[in-house]
């Protein structure tokens, strides 16, 4: 059994593994970097005199008695209230999820069965309004907006990214829809069904990982959105990322690189933890449209 293990071990998959290993080491550096220098002062963080003062917290030290702070995060969530952007994002990322995928999943389905020439041409039309870039569109949006008094709300930055986000569900769960048989609604008709009955009792439950994999691209479409939020949002209404990048001031208001710092790790932590808990049902759904059911 040994010579049979040790017979596997070759020089590529040494160097495969290697090279996986480094990927992940470069990939999680920058984050690992910027959550340790979240408890240190800008003094050591951004030190120019000596870079390892990031690592020993020299300044911080000597500012706060310890190596370690926590005044980047106060800061950033109870002075400047960070939290309000934090649940302004929530209302946004479930209001853009939930609709794009209603009606993504009941287009999709629509188009993937339909034997019509339109679908075609509706997919096409979906596909050159999801290539256009966001500023172009928002633009469009913004005279009426002012005009009809509806500028700088939620639910008017959420009816704009479920615009934008509508064409890639629709095209991504009609890809989905396609790798079904159609057997599987003709029986559940047959068996008594309607057609919606047999889309929700049987079809859904099937491509699961494709509703899960399509609804998190819709989240982090929503959740790191900065174009459609910061040009459509008043100030008290802003979006975690128009917030971290207020906390950078600008040329007439001095900024804290620090709370910014501190809120850059707070608005990363939420997607890694994301991530990690759908990771089966999204590697399913991201494979399932190179099976052919």
């Amino acid at each position: 059994m040994a010579t049979k293990a040790e017979s596997r071990i070759t020089p590529l998959s040494i160097f495969s593994v290697t090279f996986v290993i480094l990927w992940v080491i470069i990939a999680s550096f920058p984050f690992l970097w910027t959550a340790w220098g979240s408890f240190k002062v800008q003094g050591d963080f951004f030190s120019k005199a000596d870079w390892t003062n990031a690592i020993f917290g020299v300044r911080t030290m000597v500012e706060t008695g310890g190596t370690f702070t926590m005044n980047g995060y106060e800061g950033a969530w109870i002075q400047e209230e960070f939290w309000r952007a934090v649940l302004n994002t929530g209302i946004v990322v479930v209001f853009t999820v939930t609709i794009s995928l209603t009606f993504g999943t009941l287009g999709g389905y629509a188009l993937a069965r339909s034997g019509y020439k339109y679908a075609f041409w509706i997919l096409m039309a979906a596909l050159v309004f999801r290539a256009m870039p966001h500023i172009t569109l928002v633009s469009g949006y913004l005279l009426p907006f002012f005009e009809w008094n509806i500028w700088g709300i939620l639910p008017t930055t959420i009816i704009v990214l479920v615009a934008i986000n509508q064409p890639f569900t629709l095209w991504m769960l009609h890809s989905f829809f396609l790798n079904i048989p159609k057997d599987l609604d003709e029986s559940a008709m047959v068996d008594g069904c309607t057609r919606f009955q047999a889309f929700r009792h049987v079809i859904i439950p099937v491509m699961w990982p494709g509703v899960i994999t399509t609804g998190l691209f819709s989240f982090l479409l929503a959740y790191n959105d900065f174009t459609v939020t910061r040009m459509l949002l008043s100030q008290e209404n802003e979006t975690m990322i128009p917030k971290i990048q207020s906390f950078l001031g600008s040329t007439q208001v001095e900024g804290n690189v620090m709370f910014a710092v501190a809120a850059v790790v707070s608005a990363t932590v939420p997607l890694i933890i994301l991530i990690m808990f759908f990771q089966r049902q999204i590697v399913s759904g991201l494979t399932a449209g190179a099976v052919k059911g």
